[in-house]
């Protein structure tokens, strides 16, 4: 049975869209977090897609690579998959397919979230995005966890090719949005930040 359908946009351009990271093959976990389930049953993609459209972003793509075939079931209707042929070469080569994507649809900004953060709020996403003051073109967005860098981030559209450019190997943008003065938002209030890299994973 697929999970539930979200409401989907006609038209992507030049809205914030979203990109969840799900194409690895989750090593340290024992499997691909994509194909990864709450204990109450609700795939781990579902909950990212929902929290990225409910947080403001107009449309969702998500990242698949590491059994695609099996996790592309697991994807709600209302969200677009992109298949990520090079996934082994690491974190770079899906955030570049992502940010391919997005240009291709001429999205203005990029909300990028990973699978394995079931526990983030939408909340986090609004803050993330109401932070770039009317003007995602040009901005660069962080959410902070007393501190320390996390997710989601946001990528301004003036910036998707430079990243894209800057990528390599396992390393994310983090290191762009460092040497780049990228907004920092704490969102420590809100939820704690935590990926999940090991099993078992129980909700509360």
């Amino acid at each position: 049975m697929r999970p539930p359908d979200f409401e989907t946009t006609d038209q992507a351009s030049g809205c914030v869209l979203g990109l969840v990271l799900a194409a690895g093959a989750g090593t340290r976990f024992g499997g691909p977090k994509a194909l990864a389930r709450g204990g109450d049953g609700v795939p781990w993609v579902v909950r990212a897609v929902r929290t990225l459209r409910e947080g403001g972003c107009g449309q969702v793509i998500v990242a698949l690579g590491a059994s695609a075939t099996q996790a592309r079931d697991l994807v709600p209707p209302g969200a677009e998959i992109v298949v990520v042929p090079d996934w082994r070469l690491g974190l770079s080569a899906t955030i570049s397919k992502g940010l391919a994507a997005a240009g291709e649809r001429s999205a203005s900004a990029l909300v990028i979230m990973p699978v394995d953060a079931p526990g983030a709020p939408p909340t986090v996403v609004h803050r993330v995005i109401d932070a770039v003051a009317g003007a995602p073109r040009r901005a660069l967005v962080q959410a902070t966890y007393g501190g320390d860098p996390g997710h989601p981030v946001l990528i301004g559209a003036e910036h998707f090719a430079p990243l894209e450019r800057a990528l390599s190997g396992d390393r994310g943008a983090r290191a762009y949005l460092a040497t780049h003065d990228a907004v920092t938002v704490p969102c420590e209030d809100l939820w704690s930040g935590d990926d999940i890299d090991t099993r078992p994973f129980v909700d509360r």
